[in-house]
């Protein structure tokens, strides 16, 4: 587990963005915190760390934005407006997870079933100051298969 620091939404993009580097075919990626943590902040940031150039909206009414012009094909997910989990199996979310590309995933609590064992978790905490407090938590096999 790592724990930093971001001071601005760019700090929070930065940190995405390093992080991005070291994503492989396959990666999941959890964006937890409340709304306005800072989660799609996080995102834009591994994008750009793709290549991929285009806007990074949230995709809170589409449940999937997918990107394929940079490294890997990404996969942002926010489930956050799911009613169950038979949603996300009737859209081929089996193709997306462990596929081709990456997956970011907000609001992943409300469909914990299909989660696979090995991801990571990025939990952003807003501070009263207006910085985050953001922590890595490796899932299952996730560091053994960074390394």
């Amino acid at each position: 587990m790592t724990t930093v620091t971001a001071l601005t939404r760019e700090d929070t993009q930065a940190l995405g963005k390093r992080l991005s580097a070291g994503l492989r075919p396959g990666d999941v990626i959890l964006l937890s915190g409340r709304m306005g943590a800072g989660k799609s902040e996080f995102a834009r940031g591994v994008a750009r760390g793709l290549g991929i150039v285009s806007a990074v909206p949230s995709p809170s009414f589409t449940i999937l934005n997918a990107y394929d012009e940079g490294r890997l094909p990404l996969y942002h997910f926010d489930w956050y407006r799911i009613g169950d989990e038979s949603e996300l199996t009737d859209m081929g979310l089996d193709e997306y997870i462990g596929g081709d590309g990456v997956c970011l995933i907000e609001w992943h609590e409300r469909a914990e079933d299909l989660l696979p064992e090995t991801a990571l978790e990025v939990l952003l905490s807003p501070q009263e100051d207006g910085s985050r407090i953001i922590t890595l938590i490796p899932h299952g096999d996730w560091e053994a298969q960074h390394k």
